[in-house]
């Protein structure tokens, strides 16, 4: 069996690493696994039955056109038509979609593409862009106008930006379109959520299924490190957390009156910071970047505990790979954020909520003795292993291959 999966990213990003990963497990399973993608940081030498699309100068040419015209993956014509000659010469058996919004694709003429060859089709939903009228996520705007008609789009100068115009009505109902002329259609959710929601209206009529990303328990796991030498918080309890989603504008009250609330004997990490790392007050820490997974699996082996006051999120990556280093985390109780928690060793804490964030932060500080690292690190194998988790694709292919005859 041959599979093409096409996303704008290879071994690079969190859908790049779940491209390679899924590869790898579909070569060692014997399926033929080819990627399309836009970019990667390894050089072309280094990508297995990799297909490159499009330039620095068309990308940066469809970025240009979405902003003005309103419209995201309606441009890159030239690279879709090269797309479509490579599928004709490979004939892959299965066409898996990921991650399509990155200035390198035209979604519309793809879809035609597939309905007219009758090629079965896998969507992985990794956010919300495939059954919206243009945006990743809605539950911060409260916007659920997708699940009728969009239009005046309180997202519009966000996520894929629309400066001129607003064509949120349009991109829905090309969704419908181009989607449901596919006969042969499957969509998985990496959520119970997500899945939920998108087969409420775009995906009605598809097959659905979930199947949770993974993570490699052999890399996320307890690691022992000088960090809290380095930033001399030995005696400190340590809250980590991302940066992304502590330093957010919708997240500054939370911040405020966690950061209040804290004991003398606390301090907050916040990592990834790039250059939001400035004027914070004493009792918090901010970490730069890293590509370094190893690295990574250090920062959250260090912590006490994971703070996520993630809004919204297809499932959150983070939350897991902090459980399989053996670090309790706490994670607000909404979207597919909610599901990466087993409410034993980890918890939900109702949106918005800094009290309750407060009162199981103090909770795990109580009992700071005892880290649950076995009792977290089954759950997660469990639930978010790598290679079992991606074989469930694997598995999916064949019985799409089956079901062909």
């Amino acid at each position: 069996m041959k599979v093409l999966q096409i996303n704008a990213t290879y071994a690079s990003g969190s859908t790049g690493n779940i491209v390679q990963d899924l590869q790898r497990c579909c070569l060692d399973s014997g399926i033929d696994c080819y990627v399309a993608y836009s970019s990667s940081h390894l050089p072309k030498s280094q990508i297995i039955k990799g297909y490159k699309m499009g330039n620095v100068v068309s990308n940066n040419l469809h970025a240009l056109l979405s902003r003005i015209n309103g419209q995201q993956a309606y441009f890159s014509f030239f690279s879709t038509w090269a797309l479509q000659r490579y599928i004709g010469r490979l004939r892959p058996d299965i066409i898996h979609l990921h991650n399509l919004h990155s200035n390198y694709i035209n979604l519309n003429m793809l879809l035609r593409y597939l309905a007219k060859h009758d090629i079965p089709t896998v969507v992985t939903l990794h956010d919300c862009w495939f059954f919206t009228g243009g945006c990743f996520h809605y539950t911060n705007a409260q916007c659920y106008k997708w699940q009728d008609k969009c239009g005046n789009c309180p997202k519009k100068h966000q996520d894929t930006p629309a400066y001129f115009c607003d064509k949120s009505a349009k991109i829905l109902r090309d969704r419908y379109k181009g989607f449901g002329d596919i006969k042969n259609l499957t969509v998985v959710g990496v959520s119970e959520w997500i899945t939920k929601e998108a087969t409420k209206t775009v995906f009605k009529n598809a097959t659905s299924a979930i199947i949770h990303n993974g993570i490699d328990m052999g890399v996320f796991k307890p690691i022992e490190s000088d960090l809290r030498k380095k930033y001399g918080i030995e005696d400190k309890f340590v809250i980590l957390g991302p940066a992304s989603k502590w330093l957010d504008v919708v997240n500054k009250e939370i911040f405020e009156d966690v950061l209040k609330g804290l004991d003398s004997d606390c301090v907050l990490v916040l990592f990834g910071c790039g250059q939001q790392s400035s004027n914070h007050p004493s009792n918090v820490i901010t970490l730069d970047f890293t590509r370094s997974k190893k690295d990574l699996a250090k920062i959250y082996s260090m912590a006490d505990v994971f703070v996520n006051c993630t809004r919204e999120d297809s499932m959150s990556c983070i939350n897991v790979e902090a459980q399989s280093c053996g670090t309790p985390v706490i994670t607000f109780a909404n979207t597919g954020a909610s599901e990466t928690a087993d409410g034993l060793y980890s918890y939900r804490v109702q949106t918005g909520d800094a009290k309750a964030l407060l009162e199981k932060i103090n909770e795990i500080k109580a009992n700071r003795s005892y880290k649950p690292i076995k009792e977290l690190r089954e759950w997660i194998s469990a639930n978010f292993e790598r290679d079992s988790n991606y074989l469930q694709y694997v598995e999916l292919y064949n019985s799409i291959k089956t079901n062909l005859g």
